[in-house]
């Protein structure tokens, strides 16, 4: 085979690498690097996570839903996070297992999904003495699709209200004033449905009672 079949034939395989290599840089480097510079530009706070400070430290995202345990604070509804809720034994023992996301898509008909609602019922009615069983919202029993939503309907925030007057010393009024400063109505006032971002009404509450600046 002489030289010019040679370059014939290896043509289409350096055409392929030079395309291949081109791509490469395009859309794994010269992409990626700018939306990342376009995102921290126009978008800071979103770009890193829409994190929330206070005094100083960082306290959680308005993306991501917590578990508070503190009797003091408004409850969440079920996070596949948990990622501010385990012990040192827990941790040593492998209960934890570190941080995770994404929820257990438990089908209806499963048995821990039953143990689970049944188990955050109990310490919800324990936590709030004047609820009914019947009375409370769905959404404070249930993950949202992702697992991590921070929002919880504003029937879910009302129906707390009581308990943390009662643990906070906080008036009715002021605790359902915070409520409705993070509570965020429709998309365009038709999408989806109003929401109350729970860190939110967290952080009030704990700067009313001198917890952070």
């Amino acid at each position: 085979m002489n030289i010019i079949k040679i370059k014939k034939y290896l043509l289409p395989f350096r055409t392929a690498l030079f395309f291949a290599a081109v791509m490469l840089v395009i859309c794994g480097l010269a992409y990626p690097l700018a939306m990342t510079g376009l995102g921290q530009l126009i978008f800071h706070s979103q770009a890193d996570g829409s994190m929330v400070y206070a005094d100083g430290k960082i306290v959680g995202s308005l993306l991501i839903g917590q578990d508070f345990t503190d009797p003091c604070f408004m409850k969440c509804r079920p996070s596949a996070v948990n990622y501010n809720t385990y012990t040192d034994a827990q941790k040593s023992d492998g209960t934890y297992a570190g941080i995770r996301t994404g929820s257990d898509n438990y089908a209806p008909s499963n048995p821990k999904l039953a143990a689970r609602v049944e188990a955050d019922i109990e310490k919800f009615l324990a936590a709030n003495p004047t609820v009914k069983k019947e009375d409370i919202p769905a959404d404070l029993l249930t993950a949202s699709g992702s697992g991590l939503d921070p929002h919880i309907s504003p029937a879910s925030a009302d129906i707390q209200i009581p308990a943390l007057t009662q643990n906070t010393g906080l008036p009715e009024q002021t605790l359902e004033q915070f409520v409705k400063d993070n509570t965020k109505g429709r998309l365009l006032g038709i999408f989806g449905e109003e929401t109350v971002n729970v860190l939110g009404v967290n952080l009030e509450i704990a700067k009313a009672l001198n917890l952070i600046n």
